[in-house]
């Protein structure tokens, strides 16, 4: 398999190369001393006590239960773990099992750092579709849960000021949604809603590229994945732009914030657009009060960003198949649910979500599992995607600040295309 150079190298490559000196063991070519053939998995888990909990429970009971093989994990910290992985698969040091970022896999897969997953299709056809990743028509990924963003709101406060209250079936319009900011700014709310533009990197993408999807746009022309002329920079997108850069030139929303979902557990502000992760500390300060409702309709359904952290395969691991036993043992529903409710994440098959105490029918949480399922859009699946990601939250920051629109939306255009062109289309013919 020929190896190409990957996007996604940073200055934090020389750390990497010293956490990733471990050799090769564990690739499926060394033996225990009882036998039994080592893996190696690794992980972006360091610092995520109750993720790693529960892979040391997957791993203790597939290790039990079998006689075959060991699996042993190494968990990285997350801001150096995909240097990690670019420092690995340069020196032929790649683990056999490894989780990966989900709008990265085509990256990786392209660059030669993955193989077809292989797993039995009855696990992947139970799973969410966000929590499958494809590339070329075969599957290279799966993950254990998804996460979804919404909004935030207290159902008091928009009681209160005479706003009806969204539905799946019947979401806010643009139109009411222009209102619902005007009518809370109106009420002593300076900034009315947190959209968590304070933050950076993947969460550019992640949060604001479904607002651009609502209105018509895209990252890139999904027809082709050749070029983003006419998706990013078309009238829909420009549309777009100039509604994002409203939302703080008339004070509705401002990056100066703090991370997080603070200012709305203060009640600074009156809605929060955020995740699923702060959804179990806002039901602790709002309780009852507290409203999951769907982002609004800006004319082409209400979107929000799918794929999260799956699991992949090295293409250097000398024993997939004892890898993929391991990952079919892990796909099973309670270990998807100890996720959800230790995480706070969506899990990826209904019968998991159905036995999850937050995300069941009856769950305080189950309204981000039908945002997932309804309205849930991955990231464009192609190699590229490094470079839109980081293109696109250049463009949406500098709209933010004033910038004008056409123009800054052209210019990824171009640099977008750019890339594109220098890498012979990624294989996109």
């Amino acid at each position: 398999m020929r190896t190409r150079t990957p996007i996604l190298v940073s200055a934090g490559l020389v750390t990497a190369i010293a956490l990733t000196g471990c050799g090769q063991a564990g690739q499926g070519d060394s033996t225990t001393a009882d036998g039994r053939t080592q893996l190696t998995m690794w992980t972006h888990s360091a610092g995520n006590p109750a993720e790693l909990e529960v892979y040391e429970q997957i791993i203790s009971d597939f290790n039990a239960s079998q006689d075959d093989y060991e699996v042993v994990h190494e968990s990285f910290p997350q801001g150096a773990y995909n240097d990690a992985i670019v420092a690995a698969a340069a020196s032929g040091d790649l683990p056999c099992l490894l989780d990966l970022d989900g709008p990265i896999m085509p990256n990786w897969a392209w660059a030669g750092y993955l193989q077809p997953l292989g797993i039995s299709t009855d696990i992947t056809d139970a799973l969410l579709p966000t929590a499958v990743g494809v590339w070329e028509d075969e599957i290279y990924s799966a993950g254990y849960w998804d996460a979804a963003l919404s909004i935030f709101a207290r159902k008091s406060v928009l009681e209160a000021n005479g706003i009806r209250i969204p539905t799946v079936a019947e979401p806010w319009t643009k139109e009411e949604f222009a209102d619902v900011l005007a009518t809370l700014k109106s009420a002593g709310y300076d900034t009315p809603i947190d959209i968590g533009a304070e933050d950076k990197g993947e969460w550019w993408p992640y949060a604001y590229s479904p607002f651009l999807q609502s209105f018509g746009g895209d990252l890139i022309d999904r027809s082709t994945m050749l070029t983003a002329d006419g998706a990013l920079n078309g009238p829909d997108a420009v549309a777009w732009g100039e509604w994002f850069q409203g939302l703080f030139a008339d004070g509705y929303a401002n990056n100066s914030g703090t991370i997080g979902n603070q200012e709305f557990i203060d009640d600074e502000v009156a809605l929060s657009y955020t995740g699923v992760w702060n959804a179990v500390t806002a039901l602790d300060e709002v309780g009852d009060d507290l409203l999951i409702l769907p982002p609004p309709d800006l004319g082409n359904g209400p979107k929000i960003g799918g794929g999260s952290w799956q699991w992949g395969i090295s293409s250097s691991c000398n024993d997939a198949d004892g890898a993929r036993a391991y990952l079919e043992f892990s796909f099973q529903d309670k270990y998807l649910t100890e996720f959800a409710d230790k995480q706070v994440v969506i899990p990826a098959t209904e019968a998991a979500a159905e036995a999850s105490k937050y995300f069941g029918q009856d769950g305080a949480l189950r309204p981000f599992v039908e945002f997932s399922q309804e309205y849930a859009v991955l990231r464009p699946e192609t190699p590229a995607y490094a470079v839109i990601s980081t293109t696109f939250e250049t463009a949406a920051k500098d709209i933010m600040n004033g910038a004008d629109v056409q123009q800054t939306l052209d210019q990824a255009v171009s640099e977008i295309d750019a890339n594109i062109e220098s890498n012979d289309g990624y294989g996109f013919q």
